[in-house]
């Protein structure tokens, strides 16, 4: 979700406190958990409460480590892509963070289950709380894109190349 782990140029931060984003992510994920476990309404909000709370509290630290690691990594191999003037690098670089944060979002809130709730790990859990995931990261990069910060008022145009 939100705080979760992997996320291009720390540019997240000052949207974690987005209260709506953080409610419509959680709204998602609990529909998918109370779907997948068929279990209490009650417990299905309990565990997407703690499977979050402990992907936020891996993601505090991973941002840190993980986004400056990715945000190096995915520059040194889209140089070349830059120095020939092809404007889509942004923009793939983008795309990658997302995938990569959902990717991993989900195999911590997956091995939260499975060890706080008995939950067993399978394709077909991973993959449909995957797809919760990628809405909900999908949502809060929508947010950056739609409604930019102070700090950063033209993301929205240089990523769709009206600069």
């Amino acid at each position: 979700m939100l705080a979760d782990v992997v996320w291009p140029s720390l540019l997240l931060v000052s949207r974690l406190y987005a209260w709506w984003i953080i409610a419509a992510g959680l709204v998602i994920e609990y529909l998918f958990v109370q779907l997948l476990t068929k279990t209490s309404p009650p417990r299905a909000a309990l565990m997407t409460v703690c499977m979050n709370a402990v992907s936020s509290a891996i993601g505090w630290i991973g941002i840190l480590l993980f986004g400056s690691l990715w945000d190096l990594a995915g520059s040194m191999l889209l140089s070349p892509l830059y120095l020939t003037g092809w404007k889509v690098a942004p923009q793939v670089h983008w795309l990658g963070s997302t995938a990569v944060a959902a990717l991993v979002s989900t195999a911590i809130e997956l091995s939260t289950l499975c060890v706080f709730f008995g939950i067993t790990w399978t394709k077909r859990f991973f993959w449909w709380l995957a797809l919760a995931n990628f809405v909900t990261t999908g949502i809060a990069v929508w947010s950056i894109l739609a409604m930019p910060s102070a700090k950063y008022p033209s993301l929205f145009d240089w990523l769709f190349f009206r600069h």
